[in-house]
């Protein structure tokens, strides 16, 4: 798989203080990427330097091979947390306005604004002004804007911020849909459960640095702590507890299930398998509840970055 973006050693300071230490991101062609980190870890400072808002110190970034230049502008389209728009202008005239600024000519840009104004069934608010539109509404716009030029790269910074669960929803049915359509997505966001959903690769950022990055379920894979969540109805709990501490680790569990069963999770190590241990439960009583704990990008979100 081709990468689409790369930074390579990318430093930026500012005064004294220094925003990004020697970053290197691959972004796959045709990928979801989350780029994650805590506030004030350099996220934001790495995304201007990608759309050339602000400029490298040091290092190297290439859009699809080439060294990033000023004409890539119409290659990437950008919709940052605090949204841009004139409040004052009507919605129309400004979609116009930042759809030429693109590229596009004024019958393209009307030609697919109507396909997307009438998609997101809001054709009666060209002649509104932004000042006029709830913050839901005004993000639609933005995302309007920012997808109009089709370009291969899209950033999208707290792209559901604003949104009611209808809405949300919507946009990320779209987002999945601009990738299927060939479209790469950087995707910024502090929702781990639209990375979940979302994401194909991560990236995490801490202090100015790289701490993690992969495939998804790579990195899930490593952190995974062959732990296994179990419900078990017996007639002997203290006794089947006291057996299995013996030969194994417990920890408490609260999955629920409509059983008045034993519940726990149970770490095996890398002699004893999935099967195996399932046996030796079925000895114990009725196996109500058997699933192994997969870390959350949440969890692996705090440990990575409690551990640096």
């Amino acid at each position: 798989m081709n990468n689409i973006l790369v930074t390579e050693n990318v430093v930026k300071n500012f005064g004294d203080f220094r925003a990004l230490n020697n970053v290197s991101i691959a972004v796959p062609e045709g990928s979801i990427f989350g780029l994650l980190g805590p506030n004030g870890a350099g996220k934001t400072t790495l995304i201007r330097i990608i759309n050339q808002i602000t400029m490298p110190d040091e290092g190297l970034v290439t859009l699809d091979g080439e060294r990033l230049k000023a004409d890539h502008i119409k290659d990437i389209g950008y919709l940052p947390e605090e949204r841009g728009l004139y409040k004052s202008m009507k919605v129309g005239e400004q979609a116009l306005y930042l759809a030429q600024l693109k590229g596009l000519s004024k019958t393209q840009a009307k030609e697919r604004l109507k396909y997307w104004f009438d998609k997101f069934e809001i054709g009666d608010w060209w002649n509104k002004k932004i000042q006029e539109l709830s913050k839901g509404m005004a993000q639609k716009i933005q995302f309007i804007v920012t997808v109009l030029h089709q370009p291969k790269l899209l950033i999208f910074d707290e792209p559901f911020s604003g949104f009611d669960p209808i809405n949300a929803n919507l946009i990320k049915d779209e987002i999945l849909k601009l990738r299927d359509d060939g479209a790469t997505v950087i995707f910024s966001t502090h929702r781990m459960e639209s990375v979940e959903e979302l994401c194909d690769h991560i990236a995490l950022i801490h202090k100015s640095n790289k701490i993690l990055d992969g495939k998804l379920l790579d990195i899930k894979r490593a952190y995974k702590l062959s732990t296994y969540q179990v419900g078990l109805i017996t007639d002997n709990k203290a006794e089947v507890i006291q057996n299995l501490k013996e030969n194994f680790e417990l920890s408490d569990a609260t999955f629920r299930t409509i059983n008045e069963e034993l519940k726990f999770n149970i770490k095996i190590d890398d002699k004893l398998s999935a099967n195996q241990l399932i046996s030796h439960l079925t000895s114990k009583g009725e196996l109500t509840h058997f699933a192994e704990v997969i870390p959350s990008v949440n969890d692996i979100f705090i440990q990575t970055v409690q551990n640096h």
